[in-house]
């Protein structure tokens, strides 16, 4: 998706004419259908205008121009893309984020810099680190940067002075500088010199189409690269909010020594926006430089299965929350502790079968917070599916102050999962009844395959063709609404979830000998047999897939008569979530559908048991969305 594309002779009349930021207004609310912001217009109209002088001056005339070019798999998007040949005949594109930024000063926090808002001064990374990320995504994901296109990534920021503001271009930048050079107001000479060397021969149509035709690589599963993480390579770009968020905890740990008090970190974030990615990689990179870190959460599966994957050398760094009680932890003895599914913490880590001089009198964040000089916090507070977990940003918060450390604060908006789509995700909040927006109808724009099958069988053979296409690609899940029997006497599973002559069994269960071939239940999301038992809430939560089908269970049904969504218990048969009654109950499994709507990166294909709730999904969905095999 762009919002205007043009030889960049047309983006001159365009922009002379002051209509260019009215175009790409009308075409901004066509496809997403919805109003775009004042501050966003008003970048468009200012920052547009900077550009033209370039092309005009620079006689840019034979080039292509595209404007607001969406990333593949990403939400976000690319200010201004040029497409031309270079000097030596090379066929060149040039990316080139624009800022209005007048002033910046340098963070305490290495990397991050801040800039006055209207709401106050914000924090955000470093100009030339932020297109870094966008030129490696771009190599990641369009094959052609491989086969025949170069690129090249710079920043413009036309109101910003080096001359009164240095600090951008300070000495621990400058190897950055030199691969994504930043241009300032003083600079148009220098970025005029820079776009001829690489656009003066023009022929910018051609290779516009070239790019735009371009297969687009598959987009990348975490576990399918956690053990390259952990080794090392650079394997997923950190872009926008995700920078800063990495850029503060390592920058916290190095410091910690240094420091008065304890570091907290929390950053919130829905599905696909990267939280696993950023924990991933901040513990491989302290790991490498000798500081005592470990990755926590409360997921038996998401945990076992990073064993699995990291090997048997570096699997210790991944544990348990109740692993760090004061009786195993002594104070402040880990540099840092980061835990991933933090909506997961529990009131304490004390059960029914830890031994008395064990057993711990401290709530369970505060012995997280307690152990390591820097925890950091990943969260998603519409994760929390069942009673016990406690997890909350909120509660957080309120362990940081209590234990007097400086707290920080992030909230993740680049998103990587449903196709890149921040408008699914919100309807699925909307339609939930989760968050009060207006994203009233799913529409093409919101680029997520969504498909209701008629039954469960043509749904699971939908998953069965997707992992023929790319095996290992797409799962089935459920709603927590039949009983989950232990194995037969020979290892093979119990068809459980039964729906008419729809029969299939869940994953294995925990401690159970299952028959060859039968991935234990932790493993269910990446061995390959997986495709062969539904999952539940507790194996897919953590993870994510190309496609999921999901059968949506009568334990939560919309009442159409009322207007309202109804939990029933009844229905259940999670012997944890059961525990919860009324509208605490419906809270917990609109979070557990919520959780499983969410883990498809391409593709959401459904089947709805109550129809009343199937009915109201439908008239949600625009009806170009609504396939022949839906209806």
């Amino acid at each position: 998706m762009l919002l205007y594309q043009g030889s960049t002779k047309d983006f001159v009349q365009d922009t002379v004419h002051n209509r260019i930021a009215d175009l790409m207004r009308q075409a901004y609310e066509t496809y997403y259908r919805r109003k775009v912001s004042p501050s966003e217009y008003s970048s468009w109209v200012h920052s547009l205008q900077a550009v033209e002088n370039l092309i005009t001056h620079y006689q840019l005339l034979d080039n292509f121009i595209v404007l607001e070019y969406e990333l593949p798999y990403c939400n976000q998007r690319i200010d201004c893309t040029l497409f031309g040949q270079g000097v030596q005949g090379e066929r060149n594109v040039v990316v080139m984020e624009l800022k209005q930024w007048s002033q910046a000063t340098l963070a305490e926090v290495e990397g991050n810099i801040i800039i006055p808002t209207p709401a106050g001064p914000r924090m955000v990374p470093h100009p030339a680190l932020q297109v870094q990320g966008y030129h490696q995504l771009l190599l990641d994901f369009v094959e052609a940067f491989h086969t025949e296109l170069s690129l090249s990534s710079c920043a413009y920021c036309h109101n910003y002075s080096r001359e009164q503001y240095p600090q951008l271009f300070a000495a621990p930048f400058h190897k950055l500088l030199s691969q994504f050079p930043v241009f300032t107001k003083e600079d148009f000479a220098p970025l005029g010199e820079y776009l001829q060397k690489q656009l003066a021969a023009g022929s910018g149509l051609e290779i516009f189409h070239r790019f735009i035709q371009s297969p687009i690589r598959p987009s990348k599963k975490l576990l399918d690269y956690a053990s390259h993480m952990i080794q090392g390579q650079k394997t997923f770009s950190l872009i926008n909010e995700q920078i800063t968020a990495h850029n503060t905890i390592i920058d916290r740990v190095k410091k910690a020594a240094q420091l008065p008090n304890k570091t907290v970190i929390l950053v919130r974030g829905g599905p696909g926006t990267g939280k696993s990615v950023i924990a991933l990689n901040a513990v491989a990179e302290l790991a490498r430089m000798g500081k005592t870190v470990f990755h926590a959460t409360g997921s038996k599966a998401f945990t076992q299965t990073l064993h699995r994957i990291v090997g048997p050398k570096a699997k210790a760094l991944f544990r348990y929350f109740n692993s760090f009680t004061p009786a195993r932890t002594p104070p402040n003895s880990l540099d840092a502790l980061i835990c991933d599914e933090a909506h997961r913490i529990r009131e304490t880590s004390n059960d029914r079968f830890t031994r008395r001089h064990l057993r711990s009198a401290l709530p369970q964040i505060d012995e997280l917070i307690r152990a390591a000089k820097v925890s950091v916090f990943f969260i998603d507070d519409y994760q929390v599916v069942r009673p016990g977990e406690i997890g909350s940003s909120q509660l957080i918060r309120e362990a940081a102050h209590r234990l007097n450390a400086q707290l920080f604060e992030f909230e993740l908006i680049s998103q990587f999962r449903c196709n890149g789509s921040d408008g699914y995700l919100a309807w699925i909040n909307n339609i939930l009844g989760l968050e009060e927006n207006d994203k009233l109808i799913l529409t093409p724009a919101d680029r997520m395959e969504f498909r209701i099958f008629p039954s469960p069988t043509a749904l699971y053979h939908a998953i069965m063709a997707k992992n023929r296409e790319k095996p290992n690609s797409a799962r089935l899940v459920a709603g927590f609404c039949w009983p989950w029997s232990d194995p037969n006497p020979d290892g093979t599973l119990v068809n459980d979830v039964v729906i008419g002559e729809f029969a299939m069994p869940w994953e294995g269960r925990e401690g159970k000998p299952l028959a060859p071939g039968i991935p234990p239940w932790f493993e269910w999301a990446y061995r390959p047999e997986g495709v062969h038992q539904v999952g539940c809430i507790y194996t897919a939560q953590g993870f994510e897939f190309d496609y999921i089908g999901v059968i949506f269970g009568p334990d939560l049904v919309y009442d159409p008569y009322h207007n309202r969504w109804v939990g029933q218990p009844h229905h259940s048969h999670d012997p944890m979530l059961k525990r919860a009654r009324g509208d605490e109950f419906t809270a917990y499994v609109k979070n557990v559908y919520r959780v499983l709507l969410t883990r498809g990166m391409r593709g959401c294909y459904i089947y709805f048991i109550d129809k009343d709730t199937e009915n109201f999904f439908r008239s949600r969905i625009d009806p170009k969305l609504l396939h022949p095999q839906s209806c």
